[in-house]
């Protein structure tokens, strides 16, 4: 998978102004400032095709980019943004739910989590609300920079930990870092099988 191309198609409120070609869609997901737009331009290595912001929840609308004429990777609001009205946060919040469970081009969805955090309350909530609607995804662990390699390894067995009290299966934890691109190389690997229809 090359990534030679990447354009900004659209910025959508709601599911229905979405674009209509059927091409496949990735999705990309977190709390607010976990990192995602940092994430997202080292993935196609591109500065500024995303909007990074100090400012958490900036993203406030779907937004698509089309790769290489192929495939579109999909930006999705912030999930848990304090200081924001509980109506805004919940218009958010069905936003993302009606995206992730009507859109049927989305093939995979990315959730993305501080690798530094305790396993927090909404995270694990979001996930469980995946696993109880079948929904295909795989959790990134965030700035991954900011742990030696051993602190990685002890944040994500006891993320694991905490998700086999409520997972048969533990999902796949990915370690990435939008500064040394960690974790950049699976990420395209699992797009690229995804696409070929091998997971």
């Amino acid at each position: 998978m090359k990534l030679f191309h990447v354009a900004f198609i659209c910025s959508s409120p709601n599911t229905i102004s979405c674009p209509k070609d059927g091409k496949p869609e990735f999705a990309f997901v977190g709390r607010s400032n976990v990192g995602k737009s940092s994430l997202v331009n080292m993935l196609v290595n591109r500065r500024g095709v995303a909007k990074v912001s100090g400012t958490p929840g900036k993203t406030r609308l779907i937004n698509h980019f089309l790769v290489d004429d192929t495939w579109y990777l999909v930006d999705l609001p912030g999930y848990g943004y304090a200081k924001i009205s509980i109506k805004e946060r919940q218009k958010i919040k069905e936003m993302i739910d009606n995206y992730i469970l009507s859109r049927k081009e989305m093939r995979c969805l990315f959730v993305l989590i501080d690798s530094r955090l305790e396993p927090q309350k909404l995270d694990l909530e979001f996930l469980s609300f995946l696993g109880e609607n079948e929904i295909p995804f795989f959790i990134l662990f965030t700035k991954a920079d900011k742990l030696s390699a051993v602190e990685m390894q002890k944040s994500i067995a006891r993320y694991k930990r905490k998700l086999s009290s409520q997972w048969e299966i533990v999902p796949n934890i990915i370690p990435t870092s939008s500064k040394t691109k960690e974790g950049r190389d699976i990420l395209i690997g699992i797009i690229e099988e995804v696409m070929e229809g091998k997971i």
